[in-house]
C-alpha cells in the first residue's frame, strides 16, 4: 500500500531524529470520518474483542451513545474479557457516579485521569484529552471524537448530523506502542500494572506510523517541535484542520514564512463552535493571517471537531491535539503521524471535500464584519491562554 516515500525532509530518519521516537513499520491504517460509519466500526470491533479492551477518553457521557458502549463493555467483561477504562475527570464531570459504579460492578476496571486535588487546585487546568481504544493488542483506534451523542449524530427528538470528526483504525506493531502509552497512564492513575503480551504482526506492504502521545511538559515540547519542523520544511502545501485555534506568535510567524516560500497554506476552521469564547478568540487572528496570504475556510453545517494535518501530501498527522494553548501547552494529547503517499492522497481528498462544504474567508469581506463581532474577538482573545 505504501510506495517509497521520497521527500527531502519528510523521511523516517529525519522525523525520528526530530521527535526522538521510532516509527513502527508494517501497519494497516483505515481512515474513519463518515457518520454513522465511525461508531458502527468502533462498536463492531469491540464486540469482536476476545481478551482485552482498553479505552481512554476525554468525554464519556451517560447518554444513548455512552450507555450503548457501556452495555458492550459489560457484556465483554461477563465473557471474561479484561476491560480497562480511563476517563478525564474534568471532561466527564457531568457523568454520574452511579454510571461508573454499575460498570465497576460488572467487572470493568475504571480510573479517572487528572482528578481535582484540593492541595493543587491549579493543576486541574491540565486535562487528559486523549482518545484511544486498544483491542486484544492487535487493533487500535484514535482520533478526535469522544463518547457522546453529538459525535455520533444520535438525537432522540431531533434529527441532526454528527459533528464532523476524523478517526483512524490501526493494525500492526504500532498497536503495541499505543498499548504501552495506555499502560503508563493506567499505572499513574490506578497505581497497579497491566500486562498483555500479544503484539500485532507486521502487515505486508504496511505503512510506517509514529505514535505522537504527550503526557508531560517534555512530551508537549517534542510535539510542538515536530509541528514546527513540519511547517518549516513543507515545500508545496500545508493543510491544517482544527476545532479550536488560538495560535502562538511563533506559530503565526512560521505559517506566514511558509507562504513567503511559496507554500500553499490552508486552514480549515469551524463556522460555528460549541465553545464560543474559544471561537471568537481564534477569529481575532484572521485579519493578520489573511494579510499574510494564509487561506482560511469556515466549515458549514455541523460543528467541525477534527484535528488533522497534511504536509506536501506525504506526511500526515491525525489525533486529539488542537492548535491552541490548551492542547500544545497543557493537555495530555494523542496523535499518530503517517508517512505515505497513498494515505496522504486520502487525507488531501478528504480536506478538499471539506473545503467544498466551507466558505472561504476573504480579507475584504472579513473587514466588513459587524463591529459587535470585532468587539467579542478583542474581548475573548485576552483569555486565549485560559480556553
Amino acid at each position: 500500500m505504501n510506495r517509497a516515500a521520497t521527500h527531502p525532509f519528510f523521511t523516517i530518519k529525519r522525523i525520528q531524529r526530530i521527535y526522538g521516537t521510532s516509527f513502527s513499520h508494517g501497519n494497516k491504517v483505515t481512515l474513519l470520518w463518515k457518520d454513522p460509519q465511525v461508531f458502527h466500526e468502533i462498536f463492531d470491533a469491540l464486540r469482536q474483542a476476545e481478551k482485552l479492551i482498553c479505552l481512554q477518553f476525554y468525554i464519556f457521557r451517560n447518554d444513548e451513545t455512552g450507555t450503548e458502549l457501556a452495555g458492550i463493555l459489560k457484556e465483554k467483561a461477563a465473557e471474561g474479557c479484561k476491560v480497562y477504562m480511563l476517563y478525564d475527570h474534568f471532561g466527564s464531570f457531568g457523568t454520574p457516579f452511579k454510571f461508573w459504579k454499575k460498570l465497576r460492578q460488572s467487572g470493568v476496571e475504571i480510573g479517572a485521569s487528572r482528578p481535582f486535588k484540593w492541595l493543587s487546585p491549579f493543576h486541574y487546568v491540565h486535562r487528559d484529552h486523549r482518545k484511544l481504544i486498544i483491542i486484544d493488542g492487535v487493533k487500535a483506534f484514535t482520533g478526535g471524537l469522544n463518547i457522546a451523542n453529538e459525535y455520533r449524530g444520535y438525537h432522540r427528538f431531533k434529527k441532526k448530523k454528527a459533528w464532523r470528526d476524523t478517526g483512524i483504525f490501526l493494525e500492526g506493531p504500532v498497536v503495541h506502542s499505543l498499548f504501552e502509552t495506555f499502560r503508563k497512564s493506567w499505572l499513574v492513575w490506578k497505581r497497579f500494572p497491566l500486562a498483555f503480551e500479544k503484539e500485532g504482526s507486521p502487515v505486508p506492504h504496511g505503512i510506517p506510523v509514529l505514535p505522537i502521545f504527550a503526557s508531560s511538559a517534555r512530551g508537549r515540547r517534542r510535539m510542538r517541535k515536530l509541528l514546527y519542523y513540519s511547517i518549516n520544511h513543507a515545500e508545496k502545501s500545508i493543510f491544517l484542520t482544527t476545532a479550536y485555534f488560538t495560535p502562538s506568535r511563533r506559530l503565526l510567524h512560521i505559517l506566514a514564512e511558509a507562504v513567503r516560500r511559496g507554500v500553499a497554506v490552508r486552514l480549515l476552521l469551524p463556522g460555528k463552535s460549541d465553545i464560543l469564547a474559544a471561537h471568537y478568540a481564534g477569529r481575532a487572528f484572521y485579519t493578520r493571517m489573511l494579510r499574510e496570504g494564509i487561506e482560511i475556510y469556515n466549515y458549514n453545517g455541523e460543528i467541525l471537531h477534527a484535528k488533522t494535518a497534511v504536509f506536501d501530501g506525504i506526511w500526515s498527522i491525525i489525533g486529539s491535539a488542537n492548535l491552541d494553548f490548551q492542547s500544545l501547552r497543557r493537555n495530555d494529547e494523542g496523535n499518530v503521524g503517517i508517512i505515505s503517499r497513498e494515505f496522504g492522497l486520502q487525507m488531501e481528498s478528504l480536506f478538499s471535500e471539506d473545503i467544498s462544504r466551507s466558505d472561504k474567508i476573504t480579507l475584504e469581506n472579513w473587514q466588513q464584519r459587524p463591529f459587535f463581532e470585532k468587539l467579542k474577538e478583542r474581548f475573548f482573545v485576552l483569555f486565549r491562554r485560559r480556553l
